[in-house]
């Protein structure tokens, strides 16, 4: 079950705290590996929070897969109409720290990527949000993360944020959009299942 909306300010909260920001990066990623086994990955511990993912992006250096879990912020169709539908906005915020996360720099080398959101691998393009865009990207995701521009603040640098665009088209596209619409709207938007699209990357 993800957390109601009327939660998100004081977890917010807690999240940019001197405490958290400390040993975030050192608990996080070995909860979400344990809720991953316990779970056969079918639940994602962020993703009882908020709308989460995983990235599948390829190294910058290594050129080989990495995954990550991450936060997303769903963009509809309706608030920026295109004709890829559904998109997903993700933010380097990194714990506030003072050095862009890896990813980034994965997806600004090799932009074509995949997500898994609720078990479903989507292929996806990614694109930095450039600088005439950001404080309209940025009223968006603190409608979904109250606070959330603290981060850049406090890590004394400019957050990178992508835009990512479902790589497929006609009926996958269907599939897709299916899929995201509801993943926005599911009471359990952390819960996945083993399942992947038949143009998973």
């Amino acid at each position: 079950m993800a957390l109601p909306r009327f939660f998100r300010p004081g977890v917010a909260w807690f999240s940019r705290t001197l405490f958290f920001r400390r040993v975030g990066p050192k608990i996080m990623p070995p909860l979400e590996r344990m809720m991953t086994r316990l779970t056969q990955g079918r639940v994602q511990l962020s993703g009882l929070l908020l709308p989460s993912l995983v990235l599948h992006s390829v190294g910058a250096k290594s050129g080989l897969e990495r995954d990550v879990t991450l936060m997303y912020c769903p963009v509809p169709a309706t608030t920026e109409p295109t004709p890829a539908g559904e998109r997903l906005l993700i933010t380097g915020s990194n714990f506030a720290r003072d050095t862009h996360p890896a990813w980034t720099a994965n997806l600004m080398k090799h932009p074509d990527a995949a997500v898994s959101v609720h078990g479903v691998r989507i292929p996806v393009h990614a694109e930095q949000i450039a600088d005439d865009e950001r404080e309209a990207v940025w009223r968006t995701l603190e409608e979904n993360w109250p606070g959330y521009r603290g981060y850049e603040r406090e890590s004394g640098r400019v957050l990178r944020i992508f835009r990512l665009t479902p790589a497929v088209t006609g009926d996958e596209l269907a599939k897709v959009t299916t899929v995201l619409r509801a993943a926005r709207h599911a009471p359990d938007a952390g819960r996945t299942t083993r399942r992947r699209t038949s143009t998973s990357a």
